[in-house]
């Protein structure tokens, strides 16, 4: 996949309204089912993200089956991330009004996003911070499944399948750079056998020397 996968319009929403005003209103709800969750718990497990990490776009809650030696949240909302019961730390940032990440170099062993990344403008230039922020060797590992905010989702996302998003999301990886080949899995059961929400899981390491 090239660059030429985002065309002129991509990464537009029908909503371009300021994102803090959107989220200024608490939402203590879960934006997937339970199977999804409990999928996302597994793969953080599987992966072994038990330092200190960071959870991106986060909320109220982070899917961890146990909770990080050290989790700093990052989101929208003041009032959801003081509710959230793994949080260490908790940063209100707007990744849309300013990709750069407000952490010195290396100061994570990993770091996630859960059901949020369609929801980026510039997506590239927020991956390529958070392997500025994450130490070498360190994932950063993405989840999502077919739930949104319709009006606040970019374009090239609702007009793309499942199985495109992933690819998708693999393609922001390797435009930022500093990360290896990206890795795309479903974690939940074919469609076939499973009537509940999808969840996929997109997810790098990165690569870059210390001090580079």
């Amino acid at each position: 996949m090239s660059a030429r996968r985002f065309p002129p319009g991509f990464f537009e929403r029908a909503d371009p309204g300021p994102d803090d005003w959107f989220y200024r209103v608490p939402r203590i709800v879960t934006h997937i089912d339970d199977g999804a969750i409990a999928a996302v718990g597994a793969l953080y497990s599987e992966l072994r993200l038990d330092g200190e990490v960071l959870d991106l776009m986060s909320s109220w809650v982070s899917h961890f089956e146990r909770a990080p030696r050290r989790l700093t949240v990052l989101g929208m909302n003041a009032a959801e991330l003081a509710r959230n019961p793994m949080a260490t730390e908790s940063v209100v940032h707007d990744l849309n009004a300013d990709p750069v990440l407000p952490f010195a170099d290396d100061s994570f062993d990993a770091a996630v996003c859960c059901v949020s990344v369609d929801y980026l403008l510039r997506p590239v230039e927020v991956f390529a911070d958070v392997a500025r922020i994450v130490r070498p060797g360190g994932p950063f590992v993405c989840t999502f499944s077919n739930r949104c905010f319709p009006t606040k989702t970019i374009r090239g996302w609702l007009m793309s399948s499942d199985a495109e998003h992933g690819e998708i999301v693999a393609e922001y990886f390797r435009q930022a750079g500093g990360w290896d080949e990206p890795i795309v899995e479903r974690r939940t059961p074919d469609p076939a056998a499973y009537s509940g929400d999808p969840l996929w899981a997109v997810w790098a390491r990165v690569v870059r020397l210390p001090g580079s």
